[in-house]
């Protein structure tokens, strides 16, 4: 099963999320703010990350970073989801190592589509499919 971590301080938008993403078919993980996604993800490395740029503590872009510098979460994919919406911020979230970018306000239903997709598109949901049926 696809494990995706949320990294989001507003909890209205996080338990959406995780709600969507469950009801979707995926292991979730929550986070109200960087550090503690960060911790999340270094004791579970999801295949995943969906993460909000303005957070406290710890910023969206330094987690993005922090999560491709570490060899344990390098690999893991991820989507910068924010109400920054400037060309500049969009090229931030991209040099930070970003996979994808989506603004808000969002459709839960495009974030579902774009998360598998992802997943399909770097071989990932397959191989997840072949580990349950083998």
């Amino acid at each position: 099963m696809t494990t995706v971590l949320i990294a989001e301080d507003d909890e209205d938008i996080r338990d959406l999320v995780v709600f969507k993403l469950e009801q979707a078919g995926f292991t979730v993980i929550a986070a109200p703010d960087g550090t503690a996604a960060l911790a999340a993800a270094q004791a579970q490395t999801p295949d995943l990350a969906v993460i909000d740029v303005s957070m406290p503590q710890l910023s969206g872009l330094d987690l993005c970073r922090l999560l491709r510098a570490d060899p344990r979460t390098a690999g893991t994919l991820i989507i910068m989801l924010t109400a920054r919406s400037q060309e500049g911020d969009v090229e931030a979230g991209f040099s930070a190592g970003a996979d994808d970018y989506i603004v808000k306000p969002f459709s839960p239903r495009e974030l579902t589509s774009r998360i598998r997709a992802l997943m399909q598109r770097h071989g990932r949901e397959e191989a997840r499919r072949s580990e349950a049926l083998g």
